[in-house]
């Protein structure tokens, strides 16, 4: 009886993980609403995030493992090279406490840190991987997607780009702004 009942909480995580999230992110579809607040984290300042926040400018979201945040450094430069008008676009770090073993305290330190250097991107802490399980984001990884000015999903792409993708990436802010 146990056996069985494994085999099936098994093959349901299976159909699970190879349909994707439930709810998931779809390019050219708005994004399930998300509310990051409280234990679940939220902004630096500890205020509430909402991702219907991401309309009205095209928006860079970057989902990062603390661990892995050295992995796409090259698109953080190349995007700051272009000097995108901050009227027209907008950046999110938001930043998966979840999946790394550095304390929670000493990163929330280095995030205080970036707001004030960076106070163009807003810095938020995703506690408990609501972003892995609601958009279905990559976990213990770095994730990068760009939203339209209505909110809609415009690009999408988990772990390290590769020159092409960075190229792609930067298409679709130019031909979103």
């Amino acid at each position: 009886m146990f056996f069985q009942k494994l085999v099936a909480v098994v093959v349901m995580a299976v159909a699970v993980a190879a349909s994707g999230s439930a709810q998931g992110l779809v390019v050219g579809k708005k994004a399930p609403e998300v509310v990051l607040k409280d234990k679940h984290g939220g902004r630096v300042d500890g205020t509430a995030w909402k991702s219907d926040e991401l309309t009205g400018k095209v928006h860079a979201v970057f989902y990062v493992d603390p661990d892995e945040q050295k992995i796409n450094e090259h698109v953080e430069q190349a995007l700051k090279q272009e000097a995108f008008s901050r009227d027209k676009y907008g950046s999110v770090a938001i930043v998966n406490m979840g999946a790394t073993w550095i304390p929670n305290f000493l990163i929330s330190k280095r995030l205080k840190a970036k707001q004030t250097q960076f106070s163009h991107t807003t810095f938020v802490k995703d506690q408990s991987k609501v972003l892995v399980r609601a958009w279905g984001l990559l976990d213990n990884s770095y994730h990068v997607l760009v939203f339209d000015k209505g909110g809609n999903v415009a690009w999408s792409k988990g772990g390290k780009l590769s020159p092409e993708e960075l190229t792609d990436l930067i298409a679709t802010i130019r031909r979103n702004l």
